[in-house]
């Protein structure tokens, strides 16, 4: 059993205090002495999202531009530690059942009506209850109420403990919707998707279909003297390789992971005046995996999964495709996340085991052709599809790759209608909050492609979830989870192939980038371009 260190335990159990942290400067991100103000930002988003309401859709390039025009309650540092945003304070019962939240002051949505107390009722108990998967599997799961004490407190029971639960209020999870455009309306069609209307630093300019999205900062924001920008841009570029050019050029300032080909980052960051940085993904640890549609063959076959496994050579996915930029994953649980255990059956790359393992399925793979859904990320995971192809064909498989646009990938993954694809998810911290979505049968719900799509079903890998989640011991909580990642493991329950490391490049006058644990998906309000 992996062993707990201390300050993980303090973490832990801290999160479980009755406690009450107020907004303060030192707090905030960056300091407002001398920050230059105006100037537009320019970076890129690709592929190009469906839709920029984060309730909607959890997509990557979604939350990187909703995070500018949504806010959640709270922010975390890169220390995971909860940190002020639509919520000014916050305390916890000692038996971690209770949570109240006081509201800023004086908060308005981008078409001026004041953010209250019923808009958080609305958001967490109606909206995000229906529309957001991850979100919704533990509100129904765990929250007993929820009622507007005032205009400016909110209160939340639970049914039971949840440790993690604190650590859901960031934009991407629960992000704070306007009650009086939402409510009684069909909120996946609702008007106003197409005009988001936030509480955020930015507001919606402008959205010209392939070739960019415009932001422009809301007058009337909250935080007095912020944002300092007067307008972001991402443009949609289709190609890598004109992305790093437009980043050489200086058109674009900003390079967000998986922007550029993997191969340009070492050059592209020894250019003049570029920073790199890898911080801002404390919250998120994504894990890159291969899914394997199980509800049908071949992949119904644990012993078909273990060749897949085995058939992998994930050191030379991540070297040579990926240069470097990760590690081969060991367990669904990324070795940042907390209850990582190291000790897990080892897939090592080897044909002969594969056809072990497919002679002892006792499938003809060739018998069931399947077709590689392409997840439209760019040149690395195009090359990635290649090599999953050229190494399942050594081993009797017929596979061809399918192309897709962000929103088809997500539509067609979202209904069960794939053979394969890969796609990489966000941990969230802790694993019942970011890894269980993707295994528990309760979560075998269309409309999300980052719930359990492959369709892994497992009685006793349910009861040992349920037990983790609201287990309050950490040391019997790392018990359950290290038995929980032996069977997942074991049976494939998704074909987990590295852990990403994504880098972060931009211009040396850029300021207060990355100073959260959700790195670029945060608001902007605190970055500045200093004048040369």
């Amino acid at each position: 059993m992996k062993r707990i260190t201390a300050s993980v335990q303090s973490r832990i159990r801290g999160s479980l205090m009755s406690m009450a942290f107020v907004a303060a400067a030192s707090l905030m991100a960056g300091t407002a002495l001398a920050q230059t103000t105006g100037g537009t930002l320019s970076g890129i988003v690709q592929p190009e999202p469906p839709i920029l309401v984060s309730a909607l859709n959890s997509q990557a390039p979604t939350q990187y531009i909703a995070g500018k025009i949504y806010q959640g309650l709270l922010t975390y540092g890169p220390d995971l530690k909860p940190r002020p945003e639509l919520a000014k304070s916050w305390q916890i019962s000692p038996d971690g059942l209770t949570y109240t939240f006081e509201l800023q002051q004086g908060v308005k949505w981008h078409d001026g009506k004041p953010f209250t107390s019923a808009d958080v009722v609305f958001s967490i108990d109606k909206m995000l209850r229906e529309v957001h998967v991850r979100t919704r599997a533990v509100i129904n799961k765990y929250m007993a109420s929820i009622r507007a004490v005032n205009d400016s407190t909110v209160e939340i029971k639970l049914k039971e403990p949840f440790p993690p639960f604190i650590s859901m209020f960031e934009t991407g999870t629960m992000p704070m919707m306007p009650k009086h455009i939402y409510d009684g309306t069909d909120y996946r069609n609702n008007p106003a998707n197409q005009k988001p209307v936030g509480t955020g630093p930015f507001m919606l300019k402008e959205w010209k279909k392939g070739a960019y999205i415009k932001l422009a900062k809301n007058p009337n924001y909250w935080k007095k003297g912020k944002p300092y920008l007067d307008e972001l841009v991402f443009y949609v570029i289709p190609d890598s390789a004109s992305r790093a050019v437009a980043f050489e050029k200086g058109d674009v300032q900003v390079l967000r992971g998986g922007d550029v080909d993997n191969v340009d980052v070492k050059r592209l960051r020894a250019l003049p005046n570029v920073e790199y940085t890898t911080k801002g993904w404390e919250m998120f640890a994504p894990m890159t995996s291969l899914l394997l549609n199980e509800r049908k063959p071949p992949f119904n076959n644990v012993n078909v999964r273990r060749a897949v496994m085995h058939a992998l050579n994930r050191k030379l996915i991540v070297d040579n495709i990926f240069f470097g930029m990760g590690k081969p994953a060991v367990s669904p649980f990324s070795s940042s996340t907390l209850f990582f255990d190291k000790n897990m059956p080892n897939f090592d790359f080897s044909i002969k085991k594969a056809r072990e393992e497919l002679k002892a399925s006792g499938v003809d793979v060739s018998k069931y052709p399947v077709k590689i859904l392409s997840t439209s990320y760019g040149a690395n995971w195009d090359r990635l599809d290649e090599y999953i192809k050229q190494m399942l064909e050594q081993i009797g498989f017929k596979v061809s790759i399918e192309s897709a646009d962000a929103g088809t990938w997500s539509s067609r993954v979202s209904n069960w209608d794939y053979d394969m694809t890969v796609t990489y998810t966000y941990q969230y911290g802790d694993p019942a909050l970011g890894v269980e979505r993707l295994y528990v049968t309760r979560n075998m719900v269309k409309g999300t492609p980052f719930a359990n799509v492959q369709g892994y079903s497992n009685p006793k890998a349910d009861d040992l979830w349920a037990k983790g989640g609201n287990t309050m011991d950490p040391v019997e909580r790392q018990k359950l989870y290290s038995e929980l990642q032996q069977i997942l493991v074991s049976e494939v329950a998704n074909a987990n192939l590295f852990e990403i490391e994504f880098p972060t490049l931009y211009r040396k006058n850029i300021k207060n980038l990355v100073t959260t644990a959700i790195g670029l998906n945060e608001s902007f309000d605190n970055v500045s371009i200093e004048k040369n």
